[in-house]
């Protein structure tokens, strides 16, 4: 290493379980190298294939980093450059005239998960919101119904530990592509695998992981939950269950029993498109692999019974004694295990009581409904690209063009939202700002330094609060926090979990595992965060909110079977999970990415190919009543029969036709959590040189 080069640790900060530390090389002011941290456990020295090019993204000449202000059309993305302060000024000055004509509640925040610090996420913005009294926003476009169905079972958020998977013997990758989603639990799968384990994914698309898998099933979309009843049927028929677990740690296991008696293979064949045979070997293989280890992910909560659909199969470790061993049971997020003080860090009391909550799943509907009351007149968007990512594109583009409609977006790239705003702000990277950062994939704290300065007049989301907050007048002594002010409230330090970690101490190592035994183990002898104690087969919390308390099965929406006279006309189910090479939105204009995808495409099934007169290689429009777009046609068995895949997600402005696969999804909500249900969707395929 030269003189004046220095090795330190950031913290990935993207929407993954992975949640990885960086090792930086760093000469004077600039970052020269950067790869995995070769000591930390989980990030085991490697990168995935989008972060292991981040110095790219850093230095991109595509980067903003400069205030911009509105000097054409919206929707065309010309700006000029501004100063900071003329920014904020006018920004302030806005909202006030917004706030007089029609009180604060029509302006509105929309943020995900673009940056996944805990404070970055979360924190001096909502205060700031909260402070204001606008709208509250319902962050639903991810997770929401799949843990709503997951707490109702288990009680919270929490799983087998990812590393203790080594131990299992039967892998289901259940609903999650790891090898591009999830790639640090990879090595540990592939572990189990040379020690005897066997590895199956359920999955409608074969996915990369699918191609890796000892065994396939390619179910129809929206069928989860049909398939685990059946396995069910088959546990509790042959007497294959664990009794003994079942009466000790669970509450409802004869309500479920019946439920699955509901279920015989024949009828789970007909719903999922599955053969009865290999959903019979696949049930009994399950029950008599211990351990047995579910890995799940948010995929398949994306649809009407997507909260259902995960409270389903949650119930099935309880009822094959799963739990009781290391590496045993299921996983959808290791979040819970983190404890998190929320309220001490967002500030929800600083809100007016009777304030409205948006949900951000129908930011179209929100944007363009004249009867709403008061209207959404002014948008701050940040660590979101709604113009992309949000469902029913039409609506949502329609709604981001309108003249009275102020928006605000803090972003790194022109993204496809920010060509409607009326002011750009430049948002820093994870290795120019503070953070400290959870993981909902493995049980380590980690705590990021900026090891560079900021790019440009680059901010972070919390210092340009604290900036609007001075402007806007927002005197709560809370608003003058500074990140590690905010750091030290967002935990509960005295917790068992956290035993023997501090902000001293984090940064010192950056990153430390939660105090609790490896392996992991929650719920070998029950304990389960429910009301009773209990892993809640039959759950009469949800009973009280109008769903079936016993697990079960809620169709889709839309689907050949459930809306037969819509499939007259939209005969192909349509998902669109995401591509190899992007997260989300996020590295969907990087060039070297662009370059590996390709373009936009989407696989057809050679027999649903055919008869629509479409070949390989030739651009399609696919469409609905909702919209529609076109795709490079890829014709292949790798898209299961009536089933469309459209790997995801490009900015609209990169696709023919200035559209991507948002324009067909609904704005229809999920059974738990106000869900959304992007991969609830039917549509047709043509040629576009044919197609209205």
């Amino acid at each position: 290493m030269s003189a004046g080069r220095r090795t330190l640790k950031v913290v990935c900060p993207h929407d993954c379980p992975d949640t990885c530390v960086m090792s930086v090389e760093v000469e004077g002011d600039r970052a020269v190298a950067l790869g995995g941290d070769p000591e930390h456990p989980f990030t085991r020295g490697f990168l995935c294939a989008k972060v292991n090019r981040y110095l790219e993204r850093v230095y991109s000449p595509e980067r903003i980093l400069h205030p911009m202000k509105r000097v054409g059309a919206k929707g065309k993305g010309r700006f000029r450059r501004v100063s900071w302060d003329e920014a904020l000024d006018e920004i302030a000055a806005r909202f006030r005239e917004v706030i007089a004509a029609h009180g604060p509640q029509a302006i509105l925040p929309y943020s995900y998960a673009g940056n996944l610090g805990v404070l970055g996420y979360g924190s001096m913005d909502r205060r700031v919101f909260h402070a204001l009294g606008a709208s509250l926003l319902d962050r639903t476009i991810c997770a929401t119904a799949g843990a709503a169905g997951y707490e109702a079972t288990v009680g919270a958020t929490l799983g087998f530990d990812p590393e203790a998977i080594v131990g299992a013997r039967l892998i289901v990758a259940w609903g999650t592509n790891m090898v591009s989603s999830n790639v640090h639990q990879w090595p540990f799968v592939e572990e189990a695998r040379r020690r005897g384990a066997r590895l199956v994914t359920v999955d409608p698309y074969r996915s990369r992981t699918a191609e890796r898998s000892d065994q396939h099933l390619a179910l129809l979309p929206g069928t989860d939950a049909a398939l685990a009843l059946g396995m069910m049927h088959v546990v509790f028929r042959d007497g294959l269950e664990d009794r003994d677990y079942l009466d000790r740690f669970t509450v409802g296991a004869g309500d479920l029993r019946r439920r699955a008696a509901e279920w015989p293979l024949e009828r789970v064949a007909e719903t999922t498109g599955l053969d009865p045979a290999e959903i019979e070997a696949f049930a009994r293989e399950y029950a008599g692999s211990h351990p047995s280890a579910i890995r799940i992910n948010y995929g398949l909560n994306r649809h009407a019974g997507g909260g259902m659909a995960v409270r389903t199969l949650a119930c099935l470790p309880a009822v094959v004694g799963a739990w009781r061993h290391p590496g045993g049971g299921i996983l959808l997020s290791t979040s819970a295990a983190y404890p998190v003080r929320t309220d001490a860090l967002q500030r929800p009391d600083l809100s007016p009581p009777g304030t409205r909550t948006i949900n951000m799943s129908q930011l179209g509907r929100v944007l363009t409904d004249g009867a709403l009351d008061p209207p959404v007149k002014a948008l701050f968007v940040y660590n979101s690209n709604p113009a992309a990512i949000a469902p029913d594109q039409e609506s949502v583009q329609r709604g981001l063009a309108r003249d009275d409609l102020f928006t605000v977006v803090h972003e790194l790239f022109p993204t496809d939202t920010v060509d409607f705003a009326d002011m750009v702000l430049p948002a820093t990277s994870t290795l120019e700002h503070y953070d400290i950062h959870k993981s909902y994939g493995h049980l380590y704290l980690s705590l990021n330094r900026p090891v560079i300065p900021p790019r440009g007049e680059a901010l972070s989301n919390t210092e340009v609060f604290r900036r609007l907050a001075t402007r806007l007048g927002l005197d709560h002594p809370c608003l003058r926090d500074t990140d590690e002010d905010m750091a030290q409230q967002a935990f509960d330090w005295g917790h068992p979990r956290m035993a023997g970690i501090t902000l001293e101490r984090l940064e010192r190592e950056t990153s430390l595992r939660l105090n609790v035994p490896a392996p992991y183990v929650p719920f070998a002898e029950g304990g389960f965060p429910t009301p009773s104690g209990r892993c809640e087969l039959r759950a009469e919390r949800l009973a009280e909110q109008g769903h079936d308390p016993v697990a079960g099965y809620v169709p889709p929406r839309e689907s050949v079977m459930s809306a037969p006279e819509l499939a007259k006309r939209y005969p192909l189910a349509f998902i669109s999970p995401p591509a190899h090479h992007f997260l989300n939105s996020t590295f969907s204009a990087q060039p070297v990415f662009v370059r590996r995808e390709g373009e936009a495409s989407v696989t057809i099934h050679p027999e649903d190919a055919a008869p629509r007169g479409v070949v390989e290689g030739q651009t399609v429009r696919v469409f609905n009543d909702r919209g529609s777009f076109l795709a490079r046609a890829r014709v292949s068995d790798a898209s299961r029969r009536g089933l469309v895949v459209g790997l995801s997600i490009w900015w609209a402005k990169m696709c023919p036709g200035g559209r991507n696969a948002n324009a067909v999804t609904s704005q229809e909500l999920a059974d738990m959590g106000g869900g959304a249900t992007f991969h609830d969707v039917l549509v047709d395929v043509a040629p576009a040189e044919t197609s209205a």
